[in-house]
């Protein structure tokens, strides 16, 4: 699926997305990817999401945003508590998706000045 986006030059959009990749501004990527408006970080994990490991999450507790979107491959699977507590102390918002809805609400809260970072499970 192809996405458009107004008013957003200089950032990290997704522009399309499918089965095994997302595209960030036009530049397919078929690797665990976390995003940023103003940087991207592929192989932020090597994990599948049953490899999961606080150290991934604690990368992207550390990222400099105020909501933190996981994006869990294309379906939704919802982490353990354990996972989800770096992301507690560093009180940073979460929200828990499949690949598709990440990229779209990624787009929506970047085009509203948000400071967000997805990290997205495409292994």
């Amino acid at each position: 699926m192809k996405l458009q986006l107004e008013n957003t030059p200089g950032l990290n959009t997704f522009t399309a997305y499918g089965e095994d990749y997302v595209s960030v501004n036009g530049v397919r990527h078929h690797c665990n990817l976390a995003v940023l408006p103003d940087r991207l970080l592929p192989n932020w994990t090597q994990a599948t999401f049953a490899t999961l490991s606080v150290a991934d999450i604690e990368l992207l507790a550390a990222l400099d945003s105020e909501i933190v979107l996981l994006g869990t491959g294309q379906r939704l699977r919802f982490p353990g508590p354990e996972l989800m507590r770096p992301l507690l102390r560093a009180q940073k918002g979460i929200e828990v998706m499949d690949v598709p809805a990440a990229c779209r609400t990624y787009n929506i809260l970047i085009g509203e000045g948000r400071k967000v970072a997805v990290g997205l499970l495409l292994v």
